[in-house]
Formats: C-alpha cells, structure tokens, sequence
C-alpha cells in the first residue's frame, strides 16, 4: 500500500467520515460478537476509537454497520493497489494441516459430482458456455505459496494451484470495465469482488492444495483465493460466476461484514 497516498486520502476525508460515524453509531446494543466485529471493521480515518462508544439499540448498529462500513469499502477500494502483491512463502512454511472453516460442520461438506460438474457462466461475458472440469484444468495453471487470514483473528499458510483468474475472465470475454464479479457455491454460500480484486495476477481460481486436486473440505471443485482478501470473501465450491454492475452482496456481507474484505 502507497503510505503517501493513505496519508492523503485519510487527511482529506477523516472529518466527514468522523461526522458521519458520529451521526449514525449514537448508541449500539451492548453485544459482544457484533461489537466484536464494528471493532475490526471500522479501520480507516481513526474510527477505531468509536468502539468505546455506549452501545444500546440494535437498529442503530445495523445503521451503523451499514454506514461505516459503505466508507470503510470506499476507502479500502481507493487505496487497493491492483499491482502490489501479497507475500509469498516457500513450500516449508505451509500449515499443517490446513485448517477447514465454514459456516457449517465439516460433516455437512457438500458432495459434487466431478463428471457431471459444470461451471456456469453469465452477466457481462461475451462466451456463456458451460466449463467441465477437465476444461478449466487444461487452461495455464499457476500456483502459490500464500497467507489465508481470518476475520475470527487466526491465520495459516497453504499452497494454491489453477487458473489466474484475469486469464479465465479475458478467455470468457468478460467486461473488465464491470464493477462486480459475482459468485454461487453448492453449499448455498454466495460473495462477491470488485473488478480490481478479479483481475489482481495472484487472484485464482484454484483446482488444487498442496499439489493435489482440491479435496472436498477446501472447497472441491474449485474456489477462488484472493490473498488480498480476508477469508470469507474467498468462495468455496464454486458453481457460477457472474459479471455485473449491479451490487450482488454476499452471504456475510448481508449480515453486515465490510463487503471489500481486503488491502
């Protein structure tokens, strides 16, 4: 991140995203997971020093949830460089074993068919056609030595391989000038990024972990790892992907998680 361009953007916009917190945080339920949460997310301009404000009233942290956390993907969107790359770490450093986290029990992976799997295509492309498997894995594969880091405050390292995902969406003849590349996965979960974050040269999607297909408890068939993103906003089982211009939200970031989700 440019520490020149931060400093700039935070002078000239700390006032009226103060004002603006101020006017819509008031008071907030005294809620441990929620005030958990409004701690890590309000980053930008000083708003981490709102976290010690009286919280008593659940529509005022859903407004301010909704308000701050506009800002905060406003600014963490400005300050996105889409040429700085995450860190990068040898073989010896990976996590062993990589940990599994979901918003269900490991038991409740859902089981896809890799014969009949396809990869649906729509929104803002010009080829809607259906991808197998064995097409996707007969595109360039790159992989990657990189940091997976959780919004729960843990973090580990694993070894990603597939597709560059600039290269899938160029194959596809998406609309790079879009604002949104969306996700569906076949365990209902759904995200997601800014068109920056799509085309970034680390951003995959994966096919296989740590040299090997991708097993099921990573996210089999596919999913896409961003490590200029925090872990949620990396789907898993991936089933479509659409490109629009119209804000598709996501699974978490509809309860309220800051939708940038990233550097």
């Amino acid at each position: 991140m440019n520490n020149t361009k931060h400093s700039r953007w935070l002078v000239e916009n700390t006032d009226t995203i103060l004002k603006e917190a101020r006017r819509e945080v008031g008071r907030v339920v005294e809620q441990p997971s929620r005030r958990a949460f409004l701690k890590r997310s309000l980053t930008l301009g000083g708003l981490s020093l709102l976290s010690g404000c009286a919280l008593v009233d659940e529509e005022s942290i859903e407004t301010a949830l909704s308000k701050i956390s506009g800002l905060n993907d406003k600014g963490q969107g400005w300050l996105f460089n889409p040429n700085q790359l995450a860190p990068t770490y040898p073989d010896s450093m990976i996590t062993r074993p990589f940990p599994f986290n979901a918003f269900y029990a490991e038991s409740e992976i859902p089981a896809v068919d890799e014969c009949g799997y396809r990869l649906e295509v729509s929104g803002l492309v010009a080829d809607r056609k259906n991808w197998s498997l064995a097409e996707l894995r007969a595109m360039p594969q790159t992989d990657q030595v990189t940091r997976h880091i959780c919004v729960e405050g843990w973090s580990a390292i694993g070894k990603w391989g597939g597709v560059p995902f600039a290269s899938f969406l160029r194959r596809i003849g998406a609309d790079t000038s879009a604002r949104f590349v969306g996700f569906k996965c076949s365990d209902d979960y759904y995200t997601s990024i800014d068109m920056a974050t799509a085309m970034h040269p680390q951003t995959l999607l994966t096919l296989t972990y740590d040299n090997k297909p991708l097993p099921p408890r990573y996210g089999f068939p596919m999913k896409l790892r961003m490590p200029t993103k925090l872990g949620y906003k990396n789907p898993k089982h991936i089933q479509a992907i659409f490109v629009t211009n119209t804000y598709p939200g996501g699974y978490w970031e509809d309860q309220g998680y800051n939708w940038f989700g990233g550097s």
